[in-house]
This record gives structure tokens, sequence and C-alpha cells, in this order.
């Protein structure tokens, strides 16, 4: 079993004080309305096709200006189910997992990804999160879940987990590399995987290709207290901590349509969807799907 020391400090700058202060302090709708569906709390997007009857719903109270009733609700488990589905995409990449395999959840949040990937492969999890209150939280559903002998919560720091030294079969982050170092992080990956261990990220990045950082990429980092990483940074820095990428896939055109219908999301609206989706249109934004081995 992973050591469970608490001896080391969980912030390592103000950077990260600042951070999970704002985690602590939120209780965004979008997270929440859409966990209370099923006690699943994601703290990412979403991917694959809109369900079209949702989307005639949305159409129809924008020409007569009418919300139709159940209509709040219907747009909200969309948006969770397509929140679900790439949970559920990420936890299929972490390979053969058995019940007896730990993995490690690096940016758990409030904890949805470790019950999705333990759901799926029965495997021993344990998240990481830099706030207090999200560990809290996450900890008490696995509780209600009766899950809590195998799905565990941590209020510690993802570079510097202080968890044993080789004992993880898979690890992954899920829209949590923005918060820190990536060279600083696939060592800490790599340090706590198995040789053959799997890591698994899907992310935000800003491409290369278009140049530098775009003024869209600039807001999504002023809006998260975030800093977005370019694409070949993620290739770059796995290459020296010995994680060495087996699959990419590009999900961006997989993610606009669950942009696009939370846009139309009066009730969940959060001020960032245009710029995610402009900065997605004109390609200075991607949403990759990373999956590497420990070598």
């Amino acid at each position: 079993m992973p050591s469970q020391s608490t001896h080391r400090s969980t912030y390592q700058s103000t950077y990260q004080t600042r951070v999970a202060d704002y985690w602590n302090a939120e209780e965004n709708p979008v997270n929440l309305e859409l966990g209370r569906i099923d006690d699943l709390y994601h703290h990412h997007y979403g991917i694959g096709a809109v369900d079209p009857s949702v989307l005639a719903e949305v159409a129809d109270a924008g020409r007569t200006g009418e919300v139709p009733a159940g209509h709040r609700e219907r747009v909200t488990a969309e948006l969770h189910r397509l929140e679900q589905a790439q949970a559920e995409l990420l936890a299929s990449h972490l390979g053969d997992l058995s019940p007896a395999d730990r993995v490690f959840d690096a940016g758990c949040g409030r904890g949805g990804g470790s019950v999705v990937a333990h759901l799926r492969h029965g495997c021993h999890t344990d998240g990481v999160t830099l706030s207090r209150k999200q560990a809290d939280f996450a900890n008490e559903q696995a509780r209600k879940r009766n899950i809590d002998d195998k799905v565990r919560y941590h209020h510690r720091n993802m570079l510097d987990t202080g968890l044993a030294t080789g004992a993880y079969a898979a690890s992954w982050n899920n829209e949590s590399t923005m918060y820190v170092e990536l060279e600083l992080l696939f060592a800490e990956h790599a340090r706590l995987l198995r040789r053959g261990g799997r890591y698994v990220t899907i992310t935000g990045c800003y491409n290369d290709t278009y140049g530098r950082a775009s003024r869209e990429v600039s807001l999504i980092n002023a809006h998260y207290i975030c800093d977005i990483h370019p694409r070949s940074e993620y290739f770059r820095a796995m290459a020296r901590n010995r994680l060495v990428p087996v699959h990419v896939q590009d999900l961006t055109a997989d993610t606009i349509p669950y942009w696009e219908l939370r846009e139309q999301a009066a009730h969940l609206v959060t001020g960032i969807e245009k710029t995610f989706l402009d900065a997605y249109r004109n390609g200075s934004f991607q949403y990759l799907l990373i999956v590497a081995d420990r070598v």
C-alpha cells in the first residue's frame, strides 16, 4: 500500500496557494449541477455528438423565447453525458488492469475520474488535489458509495505526492497539466509508475503551428489561473522522463459540440464558452489525448 505520509508541504509556491484558494472557493453550477445527477463530479469537458432531440429543444426555446418544462434538466443531463463519455474514454486507455492494481489520479478534483476508473477496472485508486475541500468532498462521495476501501483522495501536491515509488500500474491527468511544470509533473509520474505502466492525459494545449499562444489561449489562462502549454512541450518533457507515447488522438472536433451546447445553457454558462469555441475554430488551441508507456 502506498505511503500515507503527510510530512511534505502541500504548496510549493504562492501560485499553488492561489490555485488551491480558487478551487476551495469554487461552487460553479457547471460542475455541481452536472455531478448531482449521479454523484459523479467531473472537472473537465465533454466529447461526442449531442443528442439531436436536445438540440431541437434548444432551437425551439430560442425561436419562441419560452423554456419548455424540463429543458434545463435535459441540457444539464446531456452535458453530463458528454463529460462522462470523456472520462470513460480516458479510463479505456489505462491498460489491462486487475482489481489488485493501483492507479493514480493527478489533480483529481471532486473525484469523478477515480470512481470511473475503479468501476471500470475494479482497481485501487489514489487521487491527489491541492484543494482540501475537494479531497474531503471526494472522500465523502467514496464513503457514500461504499468504495472508500479502494478509492481514496489526498490533499497533496501532484508534483511531490509522497506516494510509494513504482507502486502504480497506471496514472493520469485529466485537464490538470496546465497548472504545473510538465518536467516536474512527468518526473513524478515516472517515479510512481512501475516499468511498463501506462500514463494517460487529456488536455488542452496551444498549437505550435499557429505560433505563440493566441489571445483566446491567454484569456483561458486568465480565467482559470493556469498556464496552457504548447503541444510540443508535452512530448519533449515525456521523452526526458521515460514516458514513450503509444497513442495520440486529436479530440478537438469531438469537443466542439459540447461547447456549442454549453454556450446555449443559460443556467450553466461561465462566460468562457465563446473563447473556447473561437480558439478551437481558429486552430490556436487543441484538445488532445496522449497515451504513453513508462519504460
